[in-house]
């Protein structure tokens, strides 16, 4: 009995943990809210430094990754990849399409520079960002992800998307199996 009622929690928590959020269209979200607050420095794949407020003006649709990951990044970034071919030509221009790496140490400008060649995802809207272990743990914090070093090359970590407006402020987390269409349509809607 005590067995069953163990199994039924954790299908319960599995299945809330996998579905969807998304801010109620009408809450609007206070101006301290935004990710542009963080003071953190980033180096992109073209080895330039900037701050996160430097992206404001443009929605943001935001995945942190490792390069020489062979499970779950590989998907993230086809995720990414569909999500940016269903934003409307005119959002896309609007939006930049933001990888962050969870992989300092390994993953430079040139290594990201590559990533994205290999990748076919150079260019705009693309961007990959770095920057020291504090500052991917404070922006992991605040998107929610998970991740844990298991080996010099290797980390556990969450598949959470994250959609922001020109302000900074958050609309939209898909976690898991990623639904494109909604992803795409939340920034199709800003």
């Amino acid at each position: 009995m005590m067995k069953n009622i163990f199994i039924l929690l954790f299908s319960v928590f599995f299945l809330f943990s996998c579905k969807e959020n998304e801010a109620p269209k009408n809450e609007k979200k206070a101006l301290n809210e935004s990710i542009f607050l963080l003071d953190s420095k980033w180096e992109n794949q073209d080895a330039k430094h900037l701050q996160l407020r430097d992206l404001k003006g443009k929605n943001l649709v935001m995945v942190m990754i490792f390069t020489s990951c062979k499970t779950a990044c590989p998907l993230l970034v086809s995720d990414m990849k569909k999500i940016a071919k269903k934003i409307d030509a005119d959002k896309l221009k609007e939006t930049t399409m933001v990888m962050v790496s969870i992989d300092p140490e390994n993953d430079t400008p040139e290594v990201l520079k590559q990533y994205a060649a290999q990748n076919k995802i150079s260019g705009e809207p693309w961007l990959f960002l770095r920057s020291d272990k504090e500052s991917v743990r404070e922006l992991a914090n605040v998107l929610a992800v998970k991740y844990k070093k298991i080996s010099p090359i290797v980390f556990s970590h969450s598949n959470i998307i994250t959609v922001f407006n020109k302000e900074g402020e958050m609309v939209k987390q898909a976690e898991g199996t990623v639904n494109a269409d909604e992803v795409a349509q939340a920034v199709n809607q800003l």
